[in-house]
């Protein structure tokens, strides 16, 4: 959610912020501005506009300067209406301070009311502004630098922020604050940056420092210097960035999205060959947690949100498939706020794509105090989920720019598969011949999604003649109900069409009050081997009976089906445990070519933002 890019150094700060803030689009937002010096530093310049990345471009392509340095945003509303009024940056009551702020400051109405008795009078509706002004009274009160001022306002400030600062007085230095919300520091040559994320400076620099939360820094154009909110130095660790930048290119592809459907069989591929041998035995490369350990587990529980909650909920199916471990799902935002009856003989798995998803990074820090070990799945090293987790199973999915997740989400199923087929091995409760056999199908599952893609032409007329229906139903069984959830988000994600999944065993219990010859019935039945595939003919026979139009998911040997369903989306068979790494790859180019027929931004869906890193 946001953005936030920021520059000190000998060059013209203009382009780099705006190219920094276009390589944020993803994260989602609704306005857009940058904080900037005059060319002789008397004067704070800042550029606001409304919408996309590009109104801003073009009002500075009308009025073109040079600075020094700066600060850029983009912003996706929380406190009051997308504005001029209300797009970032803001300043104090001098128009001397400029912050640029991703996140929530939870007391900002009682640091208002406090701020007006002092005499400061408010120009927006948002959180945000209750920081320059708070600088501002510091600064008045007896702060002996701006530093000073700078740490005794963050201490006031409840909530979560990722701050940066830029002041007139001083504008040699941009200023950076992090509690709860991500933010990193690019060390180049001879200047540095801020940004929320390290896409938007991936082809700037290649060594960064991950603030952690209750930092804040200083950077000038030759240093990075990091404290806590005393004032004590901190050793900071700079890393080295893994990602490459030519991730963040479309190459030839008409949409990210479309490109990193196309990316799954090289990702999951390349999992593979890291997690498993030639005698197909896995080994979980960089999984700290000791078989002794996994031995006397007595309980698992996942917590994530959206996409990867579907994960989780097949990560649930498939470890109780081969473990003899209990195991629930959690939605973050909810696990955190109920109480949990927790000991620490339980596991906390916690999957997240940007690793900043805040009520998943809030959901463990609970399981913590509880006394629970974590083990994340996640894409981001250095990420906020992976520095608070004993160990980490990386989904080396590589940079993923679509807002709907696509490549993320089916490597994080096979992280599940692999974890769960060696927790069984662990365990004993999966035999050694089962494991191997079992690891040959998951080594055959990228050429089969690589099948269903190079057939996406077959897809895109279904597409094109349901598209326009006011809703749609998904149903699943077992492993794929969580692929019905996850194929009827996507389609309420990019396309905006109302999508409703179900267990299907569940369509009478309500759904079926639905169904008519107007409802598109989207049903996965690919279990031919399961005795759930029988129940799933029958569900969809009460759905022909009441005139739905079928959209049936089958294995491409499929011959019952065909009978009755009006539309067939034909995919590889495989065992049914593995199949919804295959299936859900058909259900996002069903959403993809129903958002193209309804002709919305894919990439970038309205309200939508990548990394949510607010409550």
């Amino acid at each position: 959610m946001c953005g936030i890019v920021g520059y000190i150094g000998n060059r013209n700060a203009i382009p780099l912020l705006l190219d920094g803030l276009s390589r944020l689009e993803y994260r989602g937002y609704d306005s857009a501005g940058l904080a900037l010096f005059s060319e002789d530093n008397k004067a704070l310049q800042l550029p606001k506009s409304v919408g996309r990345l590009a109104n801003l471009e073009h009002i500075l392509s009308n009025h073109p300067g040079h600075s020094l340095s700066g600060i850029g945003h983009t912003r996706w509303a929380t406190h009051g209406e997308p504005s001029q009024i209300n797009c970032h940056p803001h300043t104090n009551t001098e128009a001397s301070i400029a912050v640029v702020h991703n996140g929530i400051i939870e007391n900002y109405q009682e640091l208002r009311k406090r701020l007006h008795e002092e005499g400061q009078t408010f120009t927006s509706e948002t959180d945000t502004e209750v920081i320059p002004r708070l600088i501002e009274s510091e600064l008045k009160n007896g702060a002996s630098d701006f530093a000073h001022a700078f740490r005794k306002a963050l201490k006031q400030a409840r909530g979560a922020y990722a701050l940066g600062v830029i002041n007139r007085e001083d504008p040699d230095t941009v200023y950076a604050a992090r509690l709860g919300s991500p933010l990193i520091i690019g060390i180049g040559d001879g200047e540095n940056y801020i940004a929320s994320d390290v896409p938007a400076i991936l082809n700037r620099v290649n060594k960064v420092i991950y603030l952690d939360d209750g930092e804040y820094a200083i950077l000038q154009k030759d240093s990075v210097n990091v404290f806590d909110l005393e004032g004590n130095p901190v050793d900071a660790k700079v890393q080295q960035i893994e990602l490459e930048d030519e991730a963040a290119d479309k190459a030839g592809f008409e949409t990210y999205m479309l490109k990193e459907v196309h990316e799954q069989p090289r990702v999951l591929r390349a999992l593979l060959r890291k997690h498993t041998n030639n005698l197909n035995d896995i080994e979980l490369r960089n999984v700290e947690l000791e078989d002794e350990y996994l031995k006397n587990l007595e309980r698992i529980i996942i917590v994530s949100c959206g996409t990867a909650y579907y994960a989780g909920m097949y990560g649930r199916l498939i470890i109780e498939q081969f473990t003899d471990i209990p195991v629930e799902t959690d939605v973050a935002s909810e696990f955190r706020y109920r109480s949990p009856n927790v000991r620490a003989g339980t596991l906390v798995i916690a999957v997240s794509q940007s690793g900043e998803t805040a009520d998943t990074l809030a959901s463990i820090k609970l399981a913590r105090e509880m006394g629970c070990k974590i083990l994340s799945l996640c894409n981001v090293p250095g990420s906020s989920l992976v520095r608070e987790s004993d160990s980490v199973l990386f989904t080396e999915a590589g940079l993923e720019i679509g807002v709907a997740s696509t490549k993320a989400y089916t490597a994080q199923l096979l992280c599940f598969a692999l974890f769960a087929l060696y927790l069984g091995r662990v365990r004993e409760s999966l035999s050694i011949e089962k494991s191997r056999e079992l690891i040959g199908q998951l080594k055959n599952i990228p050429d089969s999604i690589h099948y269903v893609i190079e057939r996406k032409e077959r897809i895109k007329p279904i597409a094109d003649e349901h598209h326009d229906g006011p809703s749609a139903l998904y149903l699943g069984r077992r492993f794929n109900y969580p692929t019905a959830l996850e194929g009827a988000l996507k389609n309420k994600e990019i396309s905006y069409q109302h999508a409703e999944a179900y267990a299907a065993g569940e369509m009478k219990h309500g759904p079926i009050a639905l169904i008519s010859e107007y409802l598109p019935v989207i049903c996965i039945c690919t279990a031919t081997e399961d005795d759930t595939y029988e129940k799933m003919v029958s569900n969809m026979r009460e759905v022909e009976a009441r005139s739905g139009r079928i959209i049936a998911v089958v294995n491409d040997n499929d011959s019952v089906v065909k009978d009755f369903a009006e539309d067939i989306i034909h995919v590889p068979e495989t065992v049914e445990v593995f199949s919804p790494l295959i299936n859900v790859v058909a259900l996002q180019l069903l959403a993809y070519y129903a958002a193209q027929a309804r002709g919305t931004d894919i990439d970038k869906p309205r309200n939508l933002a990548k990394s949510v890193t607010v409550e």
